[in-house]
């Protein structure tokens, strides 16, 4: 269990049971050893029992626990912890019903790792559902600490030009990097069309719901989990914290949110996700809790065919050489984050048109690699987060093979790996000083892990 709280050198129980050092990690032997804790950093305490729940988060995360190593784990406790604590130091505040949000996310994973919540609880120990979420808001709340101290540290962190080409020099001919093969991709996206009718549908339903709720007292959650678009809130009752400073949802859900007084419902609003019913619950500051039903339009089968014979007929005319395909992107797209680029796409790691090939997501890597140069792919169905059904061509330009770094063609790339390293180590020196000015006890066998930070403070 992670928690806040001040502890006194005399609190430490040192281990004296013998110890064996195996690939890294550490085996206590002849006993099997009570939870006690592993070590002390500022005000936090570390628990052996503490590494067992890291590994457990990365397994419901997906990861591979074979990847770490126990003493791995115990360095990034450690790490997390001085970031905390010095996050608490430097007054940085995090949100905490968002926190409570993504809980409620893991312990769904959790429970379809291990198997159900019996077993959840006898794993972290606890009697209670209600004592395991506030143990793990502590866990989340902690590491969403340490990464906010950790953002500050490197936030007002930039390169010149100058020292892009001094990193650039100081990397020796031959251990340059290689960037892989890359690409541009650009698309002609089309989106059937909703009509007026479905719309005025949704509208007067959730009017019905409005009415409803004020009038006859139904409540405001049920109608969220039956009825509601917004799939990953329905767990939540539909609740969400926005925060004046910090825009997270679109300006008409915001505006419309900020005007309500507390318990008041909206009437209908309209987004780019549909039709919302907004009830504001609480204001706090500069942040108020809200919670919503979201229901979408219908689309009609007339529209989906529409829409697949359009850019059939689009298709037809650049394969004809009658169109070029960024002129029939920019007339008949309906992606306007593409359209006016002539359809290309713009690499979201990059912020730039240039796509590598092994490190293209796979759903898109799936959909172009077949494609020469210049050919235009079959009409695709698609959707995304906003279209529940959408249709799209693509095309691949601007093929560049594999080839060593060079510094003009290659700037970009060779600046973001000038500012990680410029990041890594400002936050080495900054992890250096504070481990020296930070009270820190490691205990018994955590003593004798290869630490790569000087966490011992032998140096």
């Amino acid at each position: 269990m992670s928690m806040i709280m001040s502890v006194s050198a005399q609190e430490i129980i040192e281990e004296k049971s013998e110890t064996k050092k195996v690939n890294d990690s550490v085996k206590t032997e002849g006993r099997i050893k009570v939870d006690g804790v592993a070590a002390v950093v500022g005000d936090y305490v570390i628990l052996d029992s503490d590494i067992d729940k890291e590994y457990a988060q990365i397994r419901a995360a997906g990861g591979s626990i074979k990847d770490f190593t126990r003493c791995q784990l115990f360095g990034k406790l450690l790490e997390d912890k001085l970031y905390a604590h010095h996050a608490i130091q430097d007054s940085i505040t995090i949100n905490e019903l968002e926190i409570r949000n993504r809980i409620s996310q893991q312990i769904e994973a959790f429970i379809a790792e291990i198997g159900d919540m019996k077993k959840l609880l006898e794993f972290y120990n606890k009697d209670s559902e209600e004592a395991l979420r506030e143990e793990m808001f502590e866990i989340n709340k902690n590491g969403q600490l340490a990464a906010e101290m950790q953002r500050k540290i490197v936030d007002d962190i930039e390169v010149t030009p100058e020292e892009v080409r001094q990193f650039f020099n100081s990397i020796p001919e031959d251990e340059r990097p290689f960037f892989g093969t890359e690409l541009n991709v650009a698309q002609i996206v089309v989106i059937p069309e909703i009509t007026e009718e479905e719309e005025q549908k949704v509208i007067k339903q959730l009017k019905q719901f409005k009415a409803d709720i004020e009038d006859n007292g139904s409540s405001f959650a049920s109608k969220v989990v039956l009825y509601s678009d917004d799939v990953p809130s329905r767990k939540n009752g539909g609740k969400y914290t926005l925060n004046r400073n910090r825009p997270r949802f679109v300006k008409e859900f915001r505006e419309v949110a900020f005007t309500l007084q507390e318990g008041e419902i909206s009437d209908p609003v309209k987004t780019i996700f549909g039709y919302h019913l907004i009830q504001k619950l609480k204001e706090r500051g500069q942040e108020i809790e809200v919670r919503h039903i979201l229901l979408r339009p219908e689309i009609t089968t007339q529209a989906v065919n529409k829409a697949r014979e359009e850019i059939e007929s689009v298709r037809q005319k650049i394969i004809d050489g009658e169109i070029s395909f960024e002129d029939a992107a920019r007339e008949v797209s309906d992606e306007e984050e593409t359209k006016f680029e002539g359809g290309k796409l713009v690499n979201p790691l990059t912020q730039d048109f240039n796509f590598e090939l092994t490190k293209m997501e796979p759903e898109l890597y799936a959909q172009i690699q077949n494609l020469k140069d210049d050919e235009v792919s079959l009409v695709l169905q698609d959707e995304d987060r906003i279209n529940r059904i959408k249709f799209k061509i693509l095309t691949v330009t601007n093929r560049i093979d594999e080839h060593e770094a060079d510094y003009s063609r290659d700037y970009l790339k060779i600046k973001r790996l000038a500012l990680q390293d410029k990041q890594l180590k400002v936050i080495d020196e900054w992890q250096k000083e504070k481990i020296m000015d930070t009270y820190i006890k490691i205990n018994g066998i955590h003593r004798d892990c290869d630490f790569n930070s000087n966490w011992l403070k032998n140096q």
